[in-house]
């Protein structure tokens, strides 16, 4: 696989919704941080991140993730935790599984038959162990 010329991070892609503001944006972008690795495989040009809060500060807030990868369907994750920090870990973390558990299925699988069909047994060496063996110099 080639790599990207121009490769995904979230603090290119990130885009912040209802809930937030353009100063909530870097820290958001901090958190979420480490999915870098996980969107390098893709054109920064064909991804987008957005993250919302409903009712932020509130019991029952909801955080909601969003991921747009051109050519795959869309991926949205939710967190009703009710601390804000650790409701956007658990989004992001959902996210990461989410993009890991897509990659898995796209991924050829070239050799999966062979490693799943186990070796056959030769019955034929076995049974010739029973036999005297005749070298073909002296047959």
């Amino acid at each position: 696989m080639s790599a990207v010329a121009n490769p995904a991070t979230v603090a290119e892609c990130l885009r912040v919704g209802a809930g937030f503001s353009q100063g909530d944006r870097n820290w958001i972008a901090e958190q979420f941080a480490t999915l870098d690795a996980r969107l390098a495989s893709f054109h920064a040009d064909a991804t987008e991140l957005e993250v919302s809060v409903k009712d932020r500060e509130a019991r029952g807030q909801k955080v909601t993730l969003e991921c747009w990868i051109a050519g795959r369907q869309k991926i949205v994750t939710t967190s009703a935790e009710e601390d804000l920090h650790a409701a956007l870990n658990d989004v992001r973390d959902d996210l990461r599984r989410r993009l890991n558990d897509a990659k898995t299925r796209q991924e050829p699988r070239h050799n999966k038959h062979l490693r799943d069909v186990p070796q056959p047994q030769i019955e034929a060496d076995e049974a010739d162990d029973s036999a005297p063996r005749v070298d073909a110099e002296t047959a």
